[in-house]
């Protein structure tokens, strides 16, 4: 097992480019099922969570392949004759974002059987959305064993209004309801660019969807899709971590391939602090001040500040002049990096769903164990700013959702490397 070693100090200056979003690629990855015939996906990240998905589809029957050279961000899922509409346990478990086949797969062959969903503990994240608006759209849905099973001879256009804001659910009942007949109104939907980006390939295969971005999606069901050509949208919450790190470190970096706009709560935040944040068309620069001061922020759905980029941003609130405020409104259980974060000498107190950071003058490495995706990165941005060396074990999590993130913070100057073990 693979873990990263900081040495703390020095000041990352320079460029890096961010790579394609983990959280729009494993929905599209999924959406291929939709069509038969070949659909090829550029600027893929080579993720642990993206192999898991190939692994999903490719035990369905479906024919897949990341290419090499100078092609190794191109992915290819080919559907052609029969499917085995199934997603095992010991595949969804490591990743709940599996979940994404169910609609595809009832809408397009009929029946799906898919395991309950696993992935990071960072709190209840269930899918009873998903099968409300399966439900909604006319599946047959029945829980046995673990697995969801789902049938439906023809899916046929309703309505759904999502109880809860919810990013996959909006995306499976989206995906399912392309090929329903008739018209199906989707209310309350999660906005993120994934989503979008998620509607913009289904538009492009020949589905009939407006309004996705907004809180109502209104989807005309059509008789078939085709495959598909696209590539993937950068991953804003690679470029968050990124920003950070230049800040947290005193830095000056220019973080390139981003969309500004997917940005707009974290560039807040970081001009609050007092960094200058310069965004342009494909790139965002972020110089630090020498002192960085406190900010208050609240996890919320997009627009908001997303609950991805929370513990990140608790990192730099840990060498912070002041006291700041971070609420938690998405996972109950998404401050699990803070006793990690104890271990290297932050100043931060948990009540509730809230934790109070009280920036302290300097962070000391320390042996740090991960615990989920994005509470790992924090401890690698901590690790840069503490004095001496810190360890960070159980970096499997990382490699879930950050590609080559040792080597990209490396060319930026970092004292960072990967070892065994």
């Amino acid at each position: 097992m693979d873990k990263i070693i900081v040495k703390g100090g020095p000041r990352l200056e320079g460029e890096v480019a961010v790579s394609g979003a983990k959280n729009a690629a494993l929905p599209i990855l999924a959406s291929a099922l939709l069509a038969d015939g070949k659909s090829v996906y550029r600027n893929v990240p080579d993720l642990a969570d993206v192999k898991t998905m190939l692994k999903v589809l490719g035990t369905m029957g479906c024919g897949t392949a990341r290419l090499t050279g100078e092609q190794a961000d191109v992915c290819e899922v080919e559907v052609h004759g029969p499917i085995h509409p199934e997603a095992p346990y010991d595949l969804v478990k490591t990743m709940r974002a599996s979940v994404l086949v169910l609609g595809p797969l009832v809408a397009r062959f009929g029946r799906a059987r898919v395991s309950m969903p696993g992935g990071c503990a960072i709190g209840a994240r269930p899918i009873d959305q998903h099968l409300k608006g399966l439900k909604a759209l006319g599946a047959d849905i029945h829980l046995t064993e673990g697995y969801v099973e789902a049938t439906a001879k023809r899916l046929t256009g309703g309505t759904v209004n999502f109880d809860v804001i919810t990013v996959t659910g909006t995306e499976n009942v989206m995906m399912a309801a392309a090929l329903a007949r008739g018209r199906s109104v989707l209310e309350n939907c999660a906005r993120e660019p994934e989503v979008e980006e998620l509607a913009r390939v289904l538009n492009k295969m020949g589905a009939r969807i407006e309004g996705a971005g907004t809180s109502v999606i209104t989807i005309e069901g059509v008789e078939a899709l085709k495959p598909v050509e696209h590539a993937i949208l950068p991953d804003r919450i690679e470029a968050g971590t990124l920003m950070v790190a230049a800040a947290i470190t005193g830095g000056d970096v220019l973080v390139t391939h981003v969309v500004p706009e997917h940005l707009e709560a974290v560039i807040l935040k970081l001009r609050e602090t007092g960094c200058t944040v310069s965004p342009e068309a494909r790139s965002i620069r972020v110089k630090a001040p020498r002192v960085l001061h406190s900010v208050d922020v609240k996890t919320t759905e997009h627009p908001g500040f997303p609950t991805d980029m929370q513990a990140q941003l608790m990192a730099l609130m840990t060498v912070a002049e002041g006291t700041a405020v971070i609420s938690e409104r998405i996972f109950e259980n998404r401050f699990m990096h803070v006793p990690e974060l104890h271990r290297m000498g932050a100043d931060i107190t948990i009540e509730g769903h809230t934790a109070v950071v009280k920036g302290v003058r300097t962070l000391s490495g320390a042996p740090v164990m991960a615990t989920d995706l994005r509470a790992s990165a924090s401890l690698v941005l901590a690790g840069l700013r503490a004095e001496g060396k810190s360890e960070v074990q159980r970096i499997y999590h990382l490699d879930r959702g950050y590609e080559r993130l040792e080597q990209k913070l490396r060319g930026l100057g970092a004292d960072i490397q990967r070892v065994k073990a």
